[in-house]
């Protein structure tokens, strides 16, 4: 297997003898994996999220309840070369941790019990949601839910019609400090001004690319209920003011310059809480796994709607110089 170059991947037909080499070569693994109810299979190998989430599980049996990752498929976005790029040496890299790879989203099905959905392009989550829902297996779906408000409420939708749960987040939901936030140890909830950094691709609106992260962090905060918000637009950074129904105010900074970092002031009754570091994604992985084995959703997935739908109301405050956006705006259409 580590005879394989790149030229060797990218030719016709390669993507299947990878796959066949890397059954014999993680058959010893294999022979290990989770008894049929615990085995997660992974759609999109062009994000190192893949990665990182099966070298956690796999290494981590007991932290994680015994689950396994043991499918991927690597695809994926094909149009997106930032993300494209990465699938041969991801693909290579996750077999490390003895996942197979399959050629389709319908085998990965048969071969798993639940559904890490990966994709880096948000375009393809509610396609491919649509066939994991039809095969009833519970998913996550990893930032961004989808590209646009619309394709969110068909998510939604599609679940419901299944009846089979599933729950989207970013990882900076769970930075250090939001625990003791949402525990109520500092009483209630007054505002937040939240940053992280927001690269653009033009396959998405701005903010549903990587600026979801700071956007995540503030309706874990502050919850739902925004009713308009504004934005300010330079090439190097975003402000995002987003009002709530009750008068709070929530902030977000997006920057394209500088040093990268994720953080926040959550201001509460009893004080202010500044938002630690981005430790990784055990906090996250750690809800997951409940979440598979217990059906039940880890927070008000009716924020994940809202998101969406704020993400959208910035590309029109930009676009028309900064005006402030109702929200119904985009939840009316």
């Amino acid at each position: 297997m580590n005879s394989l170059t790149r030229r060797d991947f990218l030719s016709a037909g390669s993507l299947a003898m990878l796959a066949l080499v890397a059954d014999r070569a993680s058959a010893s693994v294999l022979q290990h994996v989770s008894a049929e109810g615990k085995r997660i299979g992974i759609i999109g190998l062009d994000t190192s999220h893949s990665v990182a989430f099966a070298k956690s599980i796999n290494g981590n049996p007991e932290q994680y309840r015994n689950f396994k990752v043991v499918a991927a498929y690597p695809y994926g976005t094909k149009t997106i070369p930032s993300a494209t790029d990465r699938i041969p040496k991801y693909t290579e890299d996750i077999q490390k941790h003895g996942v197979k790879i399959v050629q389709s989203i319908k085998e990965l099905l048969k071969q798993v019990d639940y559904v890490l959905l990966e994709t880096n392009d948000g375009r393809l989550h509610l396609e491919q949601a649509k066939e994991v829902f039809e095969a009833k297996k519970a998913l996550f779906i990893d930032k961004p839910l989808a590209a646009s408000y619309k394709d969110a409420i068909e998510i939604f939708k599609l679940s419901e019609r299944h009846k089979v749960p599933f729950f989207s987040s970013s990882s900076l939901r769970y930075i250090e400090g939001m625990q003791d936030v949402l525990d109520g140890k500092y009483g209630k909830v007054l505002g937040a001004d939240v940053y992280s950094p927001a690269k653009l691709d033009p396959s998405h609106p701005d903010f549903f690319w990587y600026g979801i992260h700071a956007v995540e962090m503030l309706f874990a905060a502050l919850g739902t209920g925004c009713k308009s918000m504004s934005r300010t637009h330079t090439p190097d950074t975003d402000v995002l003011v987003g009002l709530w129904e009750d008068g709070r105010i929530g902030t977000v900074r997006g920057t394209r310059t500088g040093k990268s970092d994720y953080g926040g002031t959550i201001y509460c009754e009893k004080g202010n809480v500044k938002l630690g570091s981005f430790k990784g994604y055990n906090p996250l992985l750690e809800r997951i796994v409940e979440f598979f084995d217990t059906k039940k959703v880890p927070f008000d997935t009716q924020q994940t709607l809202e998101i969406c739908a704020f993400i959208e109301a910035a590309d029109i405050s930009k676009n028309a110089q900064g005006r402030s956006v109702n929200l119904s705006e985009i939840t009316s259409k």
